[in-house]
């Protein structure tokens, strides 16, 4: 299967945002993907008293993303959006997938919350204003199990390797992972996800300046089980794209049993 990954620099401007999504699809679908991935928030990224009013799956959001994947004959992971939440002063951070019929084929939501303090330089408490979530998601996309997760979720290495043991060959990360860290962490714990459970890996990132204080790291990446980037987006706007192995997959599973061997 040949995948995308499109990394923006989602701002305040909605409208934008979304053009630009839209934009990045047509170029992995002219690329020959089947299946194409956006970043975490990828319709705003700005002030928190800013953020668009939430909206049900079915609302815009999930409108214009299922419109893309019907016009343009592809499997669409729409990054993640502000969904209504279970009160009023929390959102779900949630992730939707669209076959190429436009029907929504999975939803997730966020289980891990980034709340972190770092003195002088990071002050951010997701949980403030989202709610986790509570259901891990495999999906089928072109019969090919489809593990999904969220930005933060990467720290968590018990989400993946329950992903995997559920049956996931291809593990998706949209991310709007911050500069601080993901210039020392991104590509080791997507490469480490993709090693210890032997399934690739497509990350889509945030890139660059989105609010005042606030910085993405980028670098937009598909892995390949044995832990090889095969493709990373450089410093800018744009789509990457790669052709997953499910041969090699397997073969890889066979020849070194990791998964097969786990005691615990």
């Amino acid at each position: 299967m040949r995948v995308a990954v499109c990394q923006l620099n989602s701002r305040d401007d909605r409208a934008r945002n979304l053009a630009v999504a839209r934009s990045l699809l047509e170029r992995a679908a002219e690329g020959g993907a089947e299946l194409a991935v956006l970043p975490e928030y990828v319709d705003f990224l700005g002030r928190s008293t800013d953020v668009p009013k939430p909206e049900p799956v079915d609302g815009e959001f999930g409108a214009f993303f299922a419109t893309a994947a019907r016009e343009l004959g592809i499997w669409v992971h729409a990054g993640s959006f502000h969904e209504i939440g279970p009160d009023q002063d929390r959102t779900y951070n949630t992730s939707l997938v669209f076959a190429p019929d436009g029907t929504l084929a999975a939803t997730y939501r966020k289980i891990h919350l980034y709340d972190v303090e770092i003195a002088g330089r990071v002050s951010y408490q997701e949980s403030r204003t989202v709610a986790p979530g509570a259901e891990t998601v495999v999906t089928a996309v072109n019969d090919i199990p489809v593990g999904l997760s969220i930005c933060y979720d990467l720290r968590f290495p018990e989400l993946y390797r329950s992903l995997a043991v559920a049956g996931a060959k291809v593990l998706v990360v949209p991310a709007a992972f911050m500069m601080h860290t993901g210039r020392d962490h991104w590509e080791v714990l997507l490469r480490a996800r993709a090693i210890e459970n032997q399934c690739y890996v497509l990350a889509a990132g945030q890139l660059g300046d989105h609010e005042p204080g606030r910085t993405c790291f980028g670098r937009s990446m598909i892995i390949d089980p044995w832990g090889t980037v095969l493709a990373q987006a450089p410093d800018t706007v744009g789509v990457v794209i790669a052709d997953l192995d499910l041969e090699r997959l397997e073969t890889i599973r066979a020849e070194l049993p990791s998964l097969a061997n786990r005691r615990l």
